[in-house]
């Protein structure tokens, strides 16, 4: 693996970028692959964003999102971009198979890849790396990239700001989770004497509900939450029927699991959710609980000790009886 003081100076003429994120990108994932794209263009480079699939509307207003390609409506212009780049930045995952197709391609591609990520367990696919668990959110890495690395800061304007400080709020629950350190207020206000309208971002992000995703919210409090008190846990499952009746789009059920979790007494959140070809999970604790751990080993996943996901190719009902199972293990760290 290469030094990372070495990106700068291949850095130093112009090149060809390809930037790209998970799938379904949250805000996290859109505001650090905007924040670095808006920086790597002031700097005189050629760069393109992929994101492998479709990302919520409430993120669109991000500074340059129209440049934005996705992958599965530009397939051929997606696969020759990252054919032809020099250099591949991988953001907010740690894996190729994360990025399903679009893996393969970026594994192929002569480019060198830099990894930045905070999550757990990377695959080591990268010729640079900026990676640690102790960072909040990957936004806060290129944060940290543009001012540490390059030494750069003056490039940060209020374009990169307001992306950067997008993806700090989403992935620390607006400032709230254990990963939002005095480090990260400090580089927040930074980002807010640097342009971010930290007001005006919140609204733009959290209050721009449709009318069909507050009535899914209701119906998802109102009847499909299940409270397991004997294990200080909550589940809410949620069908592939249940999605059509409400229309719901991409973004529209981030956050549901949160109000299980904000119930008085409760340590494990479950949201599971039908989709077309597979059944995903969304799992949120407190304390010292390890959400992580149950999302590897049962579902196929991972992520951070308070927040994680997986998937399941089994029926929604056999994933939730599986909790049945599951939640007797865990008992004492969960009562405890």
């Amino acid at each position: 693996m290469l030094e990372l003081t070495s990106l700068k100076e291949f850095l130093a003429e112009p090149k060809q970028i390809v930037i790209t994120t998970h799938p379904k990108p949250d805000g996290d994932a859109m505001g650090s692959s905007l924040g670095l794209y808006n920086y790597l263009i002031l700097k005189g480079h050629r760069v393109n964003v992929i994101t492998p699939t479709d990302y919520p509307s409430f993120l669109q207003w991000l500074p340059n999102n129209d440049k934005v390609m996705v992958y599965t409506e530009k397939t051929d212009e997606s696969q020759h971009l990252v054919a032809t780049a020099d250099l591949i930045f991988c953001l907010d995952f740690n894996s190729l198979v994360r990025i399903d197709e679009m893996g393969n391609y970026v594994r192929e591609s002569k480019a060198k890849k830099v990894l930045i990520d905070h999550h757990l367990e990377p695959e080591g696919f990268e010729d640079y790396r900026l990676w640690t668990t102790s960072a909040c959110a990957t936004a806060q890495l290129i944060y940290e990239f543009i001012v540490n690395e390059m030494g750069e800061r003056q490039f940060i304007n209020e374009e990169i700001a307001s992306c950067l400080y997008t993806g700090i709020m989403t992935d620390t629950g607006s400032f709230r989770f254990r990963s939002t350190t005095s480090n990260v207020h400090r580089i927040v206000a930074d980002l807010i004497d640097l342009g971010a309208d930290n007001t005006l971002i919140h609204q733009l992000v959290y209050d721009d509900f449709s009318e069909n995703r507050l009535r899914f919210l209701g119906h998802c409090l109102l009847n499909k939450l299940e409270v397991l008190n004997d294990y200080k846990s909550a589940i809410i499952v949620i069908t592939k029927q249940e999605l059509e009746e409400y229309e719901i789009s991409t973004g529209d059920t981030e956050g549901i699991v949160n109000y299980a979790l904000s119930i008085t007494g409760i340590r494990l959140a479950i949201l599971i959710i039908e989709r077309t070809d597979v059944v995903k999970l969304s799992v949120r604790s407190t304390g010292n609980f390890p959400a992580n751990e149950i999302c590897k080993k049962y579902f196929n996943g991972g992520g951070h000790k308070n927040a994680a996901g997986g998937f399941s190719d089994q029926s929604i009902e056999s994933v939730r009886e599986k909790f049945d199972l599951i939640l007797p293990e865990y008992k004492t760290q969960l009562i405890e």
